[in-house]
């Protein structure tokens, strides 16, 4: 069995595996050595958490399972040869596959459409490799202030626009938002909270597309250039590029269509979940409450699939708990079309989030 990414539903995969080995070689192909937790992303930003409080140290869980790990990356994937290929140039063979790479942002895809960013945006995923470059960022703004960019309006977006502007308060925080208004795809309830919350907070929303970014500029759809010395690019996350030519029944957008077993609809020995397949929210993905679902239901499969038995339907839930936190300790729920905003929220949100990566971390 190999397992392709250390995402949040790979990791409790890996805890299970260590409780109750099924009797297989099991490979773990990450090139990480710690998996960042995405939901204490923004507190991180924001100053709130250590780097230590949102990381999950792989190599306990790896030994405790007798796994082998390869701190490598995917170079390609063949599905009908059952094979991956690293970023080595050496093949993996598997009887069973599972992939939970984590998003993606394809710096090819975004290059096209904004000329420069690959040169001069910070882009927030892989969030190891943003998280390990932030702390220059600060120290650039302890100096001077600076013009900072998010572009990007969805969940992640926002919370990194309040936590920048409350880690670097005399920064000019502008959040790009591209066709759509923010956070889009929430209750209107939830839109109207944070609009006001943006504005109390001194945050600049524009409307409109970014289309290149130069070394203090980033420029419009409009025409205009927005001055800016950090972009922070916060955009939605597409497929990994060795997909294209997997042999994997792909949605439209170029991801994994799995069935409600969340195996691949023409290759049953592959399983996926989180960002990488269909059937997400890409919003729960970010958060414990995905890994506490489909963590679990995707290592039963796994072990059924070991084991020769039926495997377990599993459905996303039709509502889900949605904590975006505003920089300092303050945050906005949703459940539904209900939704609440307070200190109470962010101190939720920060039990939730503690308690999800301690179950990894507190191991007995």
């Amino acid at each position: 069995m190999v397992l392709l990414g250390a995402g949040h539903a790979h990791v409790h995969v890996l805890k299970a595996l260590a409780a109750n080995p099924p009797g297989v070689r099991i490979t773990l192909v990450t090139p990480h050595p710690l998996q960042m937790y995405s939901g204490m992303v923004p507190g991180y930003v924001a100053g709130h958490y250590g780097l230590d409080d949102c990381v999950i140290p792989l190599e306990p869980l790896v030994r405790r399972g007798g796994i082998r790990w390869l701190q490598r990356s995917v170079k390609a994937l063949d599905a009908s040869a059952q094979t991956v290929t690293l970023d080595d140039g050496s093949t993996l063979h598997y009887d069973w596959l599972s992939v939970n790479t984590g998003p993606v942002q394809s710096r090819t895809q975004l290059e096209r459409s904004m000329p420069g960013i690959r040169e001069h945006g910070l882009f927030v995923r892989p969030v190891e490799a943003f998280a390990a470059l932030w702390p220059k960022v600060v120290d650039m703004g302890a100096t001077r202030a600076l013009r900072v960019a998010i572009i990007g309006a969805g969940a992640g977006g926002i919370e990194l626009a309040f936590a920048v502007r409350h880690r670097l308060p005399t920064a000019a925080v502008t959040l790009v938002t591209g066709t759509t208004p923010v956070a889009a795809n929430y209750p209107e309830a939830v839109q109207k909270r944070l609009l006001v919350l943006l504005k109390k907070h001194k945050i600049t929303v524009l409307q409109d597309v970014a289309v290149g970014i130069q070394a203090d500029e980033v420029r419009l759809a409009c025409g205009a250039g927005l001055a800016c010395d950090v972009p922070l690019i916060a955009t939605g996350t597409q497929p990994p590029d060795w997909l294209a030519d997997s042999g994997l029944r792909l949605d439209e957008q170029g991801f994994i269509a799995v069935d409600k077993y969340q195996r691949s609809t023409n290759h049953h020995q592959v399983f996926a979940a989180g960002d990488v397949s269909t059937r997400i929210d890409r919003n729960l993905a970010r958060s414990g409450v995905y890994a506490v679902r489909a963590g679990p239901a995707l290592a039963r499969n796994l072990g059924a699939a070991v084991a020769g038995r039926e495997p377990e339907s599993h459905e996303p839930p039709m509502f889900t708990l949605s904590l975006l936190s505003c920089g300092k300790r303050y945050a906005v729920a949703s459940w539904g079309n209900y939704s609440a905003q307070g200190r109470w929220v962010w101190w939720l949100k920060n039990w939730i989030d503690r308690r999800f990566v301690a179950q990894y971390t507190k191991l007995p």
